[in-house]
């Protein structure tokens, strides 16, 4: 059933939309479609205003984004509007920064969806992860430096019992942390204690794909001395010998 058939016959819509990391002209064909014709956006916080623009002056507009400790609406609320919106019978683009389903909780909105029998689509995006790291001139997989690349999340580092960072340590693999440059001491910390050499590349890459975009790439223990305080702007850690290739490395300012 298409948007257009859904409309004529009065049913809302839900697109969960990944907006990519930043710029307009990294979203898909498809994301800009559904967002040009949304009646109700529910975004995030991280949407530039750029992509926000993109959609109908008349749309309303919802913010619901989320900060460390600073959640603007919990996420049973956000399903619940998405829920509430799609009954008025309209169209709703639930629009996240990167990928719906890379640390972006869609997949609990789209069993909250189901639950509640509203229909729905899945619009992926560029995520975080290949965003910045081609910014950035990192590659995250080689076929001389690392064989697999593993997506973690920063508060990884909060329960260092419950994951094998054992595993992490091992060589040939590329670790992106998402929003880790915070944790990034104890990441390097366990990384370290647990095998992986002191010296092994790694990266903080903040702004990923924007014009205020900044990286900064040395070897890890040289990372936690020099990297600035965790501040507003959004950054991705990326751990592993592929980021001895961006033009950054050991480019230190």
């Amino acid at each position: 059933m298409t948007l257009e058939d859904l409309g004529q016959r009065g049913h809302g819509f839900v697109s969960i939309v990944g907006a990519g990391p930043g710029p307009v002209d990294l979203m898909t064909l498809r994301a800009l479609d559904r967002l040009r014709r949304a009646e109700v956006v529910v975004h995030d916080r991280l949407i530039t205003p750029e992509v926000l623009a993109q959609a109908p002056e008349n749309a309303l507009r919802v913010y619901v984004g989320k900060a460390l400790g600073n959640h603007a609406v919990p996420q049973e609320g956000i399903h619940a509007l998405l829920i509430e919106h799609a009954r008025r019978g309209l169209r709703v683009v639930r629009l996240k920064g990167g990928d719906p389903y890379v640390f972006g909780r869609g997949g609990e909105e789209v069993q909250a969806l189901q639950a509640a029998a509203i229909p729905f689509e899945v619009v992926p995006g560029v995520t975080a992860a290949s965003g910045c790291s081609a910014a950035a001139g990192i590659p995250l997989t080689h076929r001389e430096l690392a064989g697999s690349c593993v997506f973690l999340p920063g508060h990884l580092a909060d329960d260092t019992a419950s994951h094998d960072w054992q595993a992490l340590a091992r060589p040939g693999q590329t670790r992106v942390f998402y929003m880790g440059v915070q944790r990034l001491p104890q990441i390097a910390e366990q990384l370290i204690a647990h095998g992986l050499p002191p010296d092994t590349p790694a990266a903080i890459v903040r702004d990923g794909t924007r014009s205020t975009q900044t990286v900064l790439a040395t070897g890890l223990r040289d990372l936690v001395a020099r990297a600035a305080a965790y501040g507003p702007h959004p950054g991705l850690l990326i751990i592993g010998e592929t980021v001895q290739l961006s033009p950054d490395f050991n480019n230190l300012r």
